[in-house]
């Protein structure tokens, strides 16, 4: 009788458990994973698919050649580590938004709208851990802003 209650009582606290880490879901609060990144801004939280890369080799080719980039999606730039950061846009075909990302998540620099094709140099004052590349026009149609966080498992604010 006492394993029944021990096993009632394990099996309740599973399920809380469960629920407790199932409810955001549920109730329609955005989560984030490996693909998804949410960008809080003052107005909305963003949920916006990535690709992540995190290689050197990955980091240099970037957006390059693409002829496109669908609304709601970016590529996210992991340095792995709060590092100086300079980025360009030559062989980039398309204007990006280019957010440069702390440690904690949160937005630091913003390049609005960077020319394509262009081999000027872009940095943000500070070192950064990750950048987050956006088709250009995303960051002022969406109203972010430095101080904006990103909600991703790679950042400490997650």
């Amino acid at each position: 009788m006492m394993f029944e209650i021990k096993g009632k009582s394990l099996v309740r606290k599973g399920l809380i458990y469960l629920l407790l880490i199932c409810a955001p879901a549920f109730i329609g609060i955005p989560q984030a994973d490996e693909n998804t990144v949410i960008l809080r801004t003052a107005a909305e939280d963003l949920t916006i698919t990535v690709e992540l890369v995190d290689t050197a080799a990955e980091r240099r080719k970037g957006l390059m050649f693409r002829e496109s980039l669908p609304t709601m999606h970016g590529m996210l730039f992991d340095f792995n580590r709060t590092v100086p950061v300079t980025m360009w846009m030559k062989n980039t075909k398309i204007s990006l938004d280019i957010l440069f990302i702390d440690d904690a998540g949160d937005v630091r620099f913003i390049k609005h709208s960077a020319k394509p094709g262009s081999t000027e140099t872009i940095s943000p004052p500070k070192p950064v851990r990750a950048v987050l590349e956006l088709a250009g026009g995303f960051a002022r149609a969406h109203g972010v802003e430095i101080g904006d966080r990103l909600l991703h498992p790679l950042f400490d604010g997650y």
